[in-house]
């Protein structure tokens, strides 16, 4: 590797340390939520909690009024936030970040492919004669960037900084896999009015891009008309996050500021210590009274979980395997073979996109699917961290220059 490779290397990580930093944090954050919203769902107050979720908020007005319980206004608005800050960070990186260099997206772009279509086959096998657990074929296929950021930050400088970066590009990829799953098949019936309405306001914000508008009071009452006509169109209103990040202009001036930057900077915080927790807070609450161990070891639940431990690392480690034997990308720096296999355990952490996508596949169906689901999501994120964490330790131990 030639000091000109290892200096460039450093620069990137170095543009994400802060990143790092602060989705490391989140993790620790989405543990403490997710605690206490089981211990709250199994405590005395196990009503008072399911009531604040199911408490019925109210805005707008007349036909233009939306009705909602806590918990849908968490994942329907909120996680909106979410992902808008996802499509931020997607559109920087494929214009000036990671993504824009292929030499360096190879690799953790075939390496996510494998971690999504292994999970969902090992699901699929458990569930095919279970037509409404079907529905749940794509909880184990994202990869929390928080929580699994957060464990190899709990080894420190022990960890090279290129794997860092090969599990953020690999967990973009997957993000981007999520939206694209959720928007194809997870869409109820559409309304074309509202699809109309959607297809003008993205008129008018493509064209404000267009003629290089610069200032957000601009751009951000659009995208609070786009999530409601999409919200309101059939299409899940979290996709209207993603399509209004791709038209907020990165530069409009070379001595401008960058909206996108701008935006993408102030939702950070907003995102990593408010909305993540309080989605996991709302989410993770299962009450356990009256769930048996056939629940805890049937399809849904089993497809899960080991979706996320076993097709997950087996997926990721296989595809990044055949992809550096074949010469199309190499090792990350100073990373080890035992070290990408721990890192593709790691992936297997799971928690919020497959929360997410948990609630999406059994909106409609009986309530048990849902805790079935959660359940599976529950044990696959905490088998994979331990044993992830377990085999990095390992592997750094006995960390060798691979041949």
């Amino acid at each position: 590797m030639s000091e000109q490779q290892k200096t460039g290397i450093s620069l990137a990580f170095a543009k994400v340390h802060y990143f790092l930093r602060m989705e490391s944090f989140a993790g620790f954050l989405l543990i403490l939520f997710s605690v206490f919203a089981l211990l709250l769902a199994n405590s005395p107050w196990h009503y008072q909690y399911q009531q604040f979720l199911d408490f019925k908020l109210s805005l707008g007005y007349q036909s233009f009024q939306l009705s909602k319980p806590v918990i849908l206004w968490i994942n329907d608005a909120l996680m909106a936030v979410f992902f808008l800050l996802i499509g931020l960070e997607l559109k920087r990186e494929i214009l000036e970040g990671q993504l824009s260099n292929k030499s360096q997206v190879i690799l953790p772009g075939l390496a996510a492919l494998g971690g999504v279509i292994f999970p969902a086959v090992i699901y699929f096998l458990l569930n095919y004669q279970n037509k409404t657990g079907l529905a749940g074929w794509a909880i184990p296929m994202a990869t929390d960037i928080a929580f699994a950021l957060g464990v190899l930050t709990l080894l420190g400088k022990r960890v090279p900084s290129a794997l860092k970066l090969f599990l953020l590009t690999l967990a973009i990829f997957d993000d981007l896999a999520a939206i694209i799953v959720i928007a194809l098949f997870y869409t109820k019936t559409l309304s074309l009015w509202a699809l109309v309405m959607a297809g003008v306001v993205i008129s008018l914000l493509a064209a404000a891009n267009r003629l290089k508008v610069a200032t957000l009071f601009i751009y951000l009452p659009l995208g609070m008309l786009l999530w409601f006509f999409v919200l309101k169109s059939g299409v899940h209103a979290t996709i209207a996050g993603v399509v209004f990040a791709m038209l907020i202009p990165l530069n409009v001036t070379p001595s401008a500021h960058s909206p996108l930057k701008f935006l993408e900077n102030k939702l950070h915080a907003a995102v990593t210590y408010f909305i993540l927790p309080l989605f996991a807070f709302a989410n993770s609450g299962i009450n356990f009274d009256g769930v048996t161990w056939a629940q805890l070891m049937n399809s849904v639940s089993l497809g899960v979980a080991l979706g996320l431990f076993f097709g997950k690392q087996f997926g990721v480690f296989l595809f990044s395997y055949l992809t550096i034997k074949l010469k199309l990308a190499k090792l990350p720096q100073d990373t080890s073979w035992r070290q990408l296999y721990a890192v593709s355990i790691i992936c297997g952490i799971g928690f919020t996109m497959s929360l997410f996508i948990c609630a999406l596949a059994f909106e409609s169906a009986p309530m048990e699917y849902n805790i079935d689901g959660r359940i599976g999501v529950m044990l696959g994120t905490l088998i994979s961290a331990i044993v992830g964490y377990i085999a990095m330790v390992c592997a750094c131990a006995h960390s060798k220059k691979p041949k």
